[in-house]
């Protein structure tokens, strides 16, 4: 076990010397509390190329995902992206409430999305005494990462598309999540660490 190991070590740290000038998709995970834990993925993304088309789970096949159609049903998305990819750079949609903030633009070429959420926690006497909650969602998708991803058959994602349209685009933060009990981001740059 042992040799088998020390095998698989030394070809991930050959594979990375190998792919110094690739891509890299990178995903941490930070939980609170006790027992909170760190997750941390550095992956090339020529790696996740070869992996993908081989992965045969339930709504992962061949490198595409199953989507639900009832989800998206009567939705053009490929229609809606090309629309908006064509667009100037605006702020299209805004929901503002009391505990939650919405707004889907398009600004350089990306599509963002961001969420802001406070709420009040626990039922104190005094306004003094309650503590607000933040959580917050960012997400920045390049529209050529958007146009693969819905370049499938109608009921799929093809994230094979995705990960290869993320080798042309520049450093960038897909995702950011901070709540009470969790950050989360996952990124794309040229390093193969996170430090």
């Amino acid at each position: 076990m042992r040799k088998l190991l020390f095998g698989l070590a030394m070809i991930l740290v050959a594979g990375s010397y190998a792919l110094a000038a690739d891509r890299w998709l990178h995903v941490k995970v930070e939980e609170s509390g006790v027992n909170g834990e760190t997750v941390r993925i550095n992956m090339p993304l020529s790696l996740a190329e070869k992996v993908l088309p081989v992965i045969h789970t339930d709504k992962l096949r061949d490198g595409k995902v199953k989507v639900n159609s009832t989800d998206i049903h009567d939705l053009d998305l490929r229609a809606i992206v090309e629309a908006l990819r064509t667009m100037p750079d605006n702020e299209f949609i805004t929901v503002e409430s009391t505990h939650e903030n919405v707004r889907v633009a398009k600004a350089g070429g990306n599509l963002l999305i961001k969420v802001r959420d406070s709420h009040r926690k626990g039922a104190a006497k005094t306004t003094a005494e309650t503590k607000t909650v933040a959580e917050t969602v960012d997400v920045m998708i390049p529209f050529p990462v958007v146009e693969a991803l819905l370049s499938a058959g109608k009921d799929e994602l093809d994230v094979l598309a995705a990960v290869r349209a993320l080798s042309a685009v520049g450093d960038t933060v897909l995702v950011a999540v901070d709540d009470q009990h969790s950050k989360v981001r996952i990124w794309v740059d040229s390093r193969n660490t996170m430090e």
